[in-house]
């Protein structure tokens, strides 16, 4: 199948797993874009194509293809986020059926630390001729997050997603089963896939079962075992995959289990893999050999040399449900579970015409033609183009561990007036979001945000840095710089910790100078004590600095940057949580990016929001919340380019990773 303007580029399966789980190289797809019509007629229809005769519904990422061969066009609704499907009136083409197709596919389980078992993945499930009704009309769809990786545990198994017209019925797939470790629990969790077995001393660990795949309700298969010897060699077992079982960790041969396969789907337009298990860790003094992830966004194990540094494990791909790998080192972190997609597809009528250009989900809007990148890939543009107009965001910082909150991704914004585009191939680079450190108190800092690009590595259109990560309590006390920069640590004494400094111009300076890294902010700088009693600094946003922290309260993040007219078409608007084109912002108003991530606190304080005071906005994450130790602080959301919020001063004060970032480029349909 191929776009109204088919995609051109890296597919989800050549894409590179991020250290956040959430970024980087994966669907060519069409994350949190959504540009869809209203009533009968499409806003800018692109030339000779009609209005649509199918359904008339709102929600999630749109995008509009055909199959070439019978020129049936296809409208789907791609949801990375949490959301509702609304279904306003049913098909006015004659022969055009109100039912949908759709695929629902959960978080991926996180692969064990120690030499543990791979992550499963996520349930997978799919069906055609869904019935769909316009009263009420109202589906709600929740993705399901990947399991979160970490030292010396079990890995955590991913959250179900669902797809819930519950007037018809309610779809769910479970997450995949996280990986079992060295010693106890060794034996992998049940799940959508089950998660692989770890191991012992001369003794085998069972891996999870899976889901009844490949029986009626198309969840998964089960993780294979894992195998210890004593003093010597230890392999972690695969996670299991939608397409077949993770195989098994082995002493003779030595071997580290692979993830099981995923499944292709062609749903969004686009032949993808999806939930691919998590490969096995592995501990060993042979020569190398890190287990791979399954195809379909596992990630792969890591390998150690008897306790010495070697490879780490990676984590499932976002928006794929693939489970993460199992570590090999004693002391590094099992990968963390891809989060999961809903897809949600039907017909609208025939093909007549196909964009000017390729790449991206292609929509349409206001009599604009609208590439949404959520991932790295191309716009290719067979004949050149006029008044072209581009939106970069930066992938958003971590959070500091016990600290600072992390900084936003910068945004590059062309404006209005547009640029010429000479035909060609352009490079698109989605930046990731940076992923914490795994570690609480005196720990290293998390990573900072990726940088996204549009146009060639030489000679980029326009680059966005992406943000600082957030200081860390006890060692690395100032926050890193970045397109924002991170915020600073909670002080034990004066004087004040610095922010990281933003390294684009400030808004709302004129972005282009060279480099041209387009706008960013400082971080705030951490309360100079007494003691634990005081706060963190928030990480700086696109579209102001972050505050510094006080003797009572983490300081918030820095307010983000709403995204131009150009991009908002009222159908595309956020829920309360995400669902659509960006994130809810300050004064009730939608479609905002790149928020400051909030700072920590001692645990008997406020933390700082995300995005800015009454946060959180712009899809930035909060700091760890006052007296909740155990919990950590939120993440930046998908495609927001937003910063991670900082931990608390508290034993399991973790950190949230930073939000991955997006590319927007949009010019004249005629």
């Amino acid at each position: 199948m191929g776009y109204l303007g088919r995609r051109i580029g890296k597919s989800q399966d050549t894409g590179t797993p991020t250290a956040d789980g959430t970024g980087g190289g994966i669907l060519d797809l069409f994350t949190n874009g959504y540009f869809q019509r209203q009533g009968n007629i499409a806003p800018g229809a692109p030339p000779g194509f009609g209005p649509p005769q199918g359904l008339t519904a709102t929600g999630g990422v749109i995008s509009d293809y055909a199959d070439p061969s019978p020129g049936t066009v296809y409208r789907a609704h791609v949801f990375t986020s949490s959301g509702t499907f609304t279904v306003s009136a049913l098909a006015t083409g004659a022969g055009i059926p109100n039912n949908v197709e759709y695929l629902v596919v959960a978080g991926g389980g996180a692969g064990a630390a120690q030499h543990g078992g791979g992550g499963g993945a996520g349930g997978y499930r799919t069906a055609t001729g869904f019935p769909i009704s316009s009263s009420p009309g109202i589906y709600s769809v929740t993705i399901g997050a990947g399991g979160a990786g970490g030292f010396e545990n079990v890995g955590n198994s991913g959250s179900p997603s669902v797809f819930a017209p519950g007037y018809v019925g309610v779809v769910t797939s479970i997450g995949g089963g996280g990986g079992g470790r060295y010693s106890g629990p060794g034996i992998g969790a049940n799940g959508g896939s089950g998660g692989g077995g770890g191991n012992q001393e001369n003794t085998t660990r069972a891996g999870g079962t899976g889901q009844d795949y490949p029986g009626p309700n198309q969840q998964g298969y089960p993780g294979g075992s894992g195998e210890g010897e004593f003093g010597n060699t230890y392999k972690g077992g695969g996670g299991g995959g939608a397409g077949g079982a993770g195989t098994n960790g082995s002493t003779s041969p030595i071997i580290a289990g692979d993830g099981g396969p995923g499944l292709p789907s062609s749903i969004t337009g686009i032949t993808t893999h999806y939930a691919g298990g998590g490969g096995g860790g592995s501990y060993s003094p042979a020569t190398p050999q890190s287990a791979a992830g399954g195809i379909g966004g596992g990630g792969s194990g890591g390998y150690s040399p008897l306790n010495n540094p070697g490879i780490l494990a990676s984590n499932g791909t976002y928006s794929t449900g693939g489970g993460g790998g199992g570590s090999g080192r004693v002391n590094d972190p099992g990968g963390s579970g891809g989060s999961g997609i809903v897809v949600v597809r039907y017909q609208i009528g025939q093909l007549t015409t196909a964009a000017k250009a390729t790449g991206g989900a292609i929509s349409y809007y206001n009599n604009k033609t609208i590439h949404t990148f959520t991932a790295s890939g191309s716009l290719v543009a067979p004949a050149p183009i006029s008044n072209l107009e581009y939106l970069v965001v930066g992938g958003g910082g971590s959070g500091g561990a016990a600290s600072g909150g992390g900084g936003a991704g910068a945004v590059f914004d062309s404006g209005s007036t547009g640029i010429p585009l000479s035909s060609g191939t352009y490079d698109v680079v989605v930046g990731s979001g940076g992923a914490n450190s795994g570690v609480t108190v005196n720990g290293a800092y998390g990573s900072n945000g990726g940088l996204s690009r549009f146009g060639p590595s030489g000679s980029p259109i326009a680059t966005a840095p992406g943000g600082g990560t957030g200081a860390v309590y006890g060692t690395e006390p100032t926050g890193q710089p970045g397109g924002s920069g991170g915020g600073g640590i909670i002080a034990a004494a004066p004087p004040p910790r610095a922010g990281g400094t933003g390294s684009g111009d400030p808004f709302p300076g004129t972005p282009g100078a060279s480099p041209p890294n387009g706008w960013g902010n400082d971080g705030g700088a951490g309360a100079p004590g007494p003691g634990s009693a005081s706060g963190a600094g928030g990480g700086g946003g696109a579209g102001g600095v972050g505050t510094a922290g006080s003797s009572s309260t983490g300081g918030p993040g820095g307010v983000g940057y709403q995204l131009p007219t150009t991009y908002r078409n009222p159908a595309s608007q956020p829920g309360p949580n995400g669902g659509g084109l960006g994130y809810p912002g300050p004064g009730g108003g939608y479609y905002w990016v790149a928020g400051g991530g909030g700072g920590g606190s001692a645990s008997e304080f406020a933390a700082g929001t995300g995005g800015g005071p009454g946060g959180p906005y712009a899809g930035a994450g909060n700091g760890t919340p006052p007296a909740a130790p155990v919990n950590p602080a939120e993440s930046g959301r998908t495609n927001s380019g937003s910063g991670g919020g900082g931990g608390s001063y508290e034993t399991n004060g973790f950190a949230g990773s930073g939000g991955s970032g997006i590319v927007i480029i949009a010019y004249p349909s005629t």
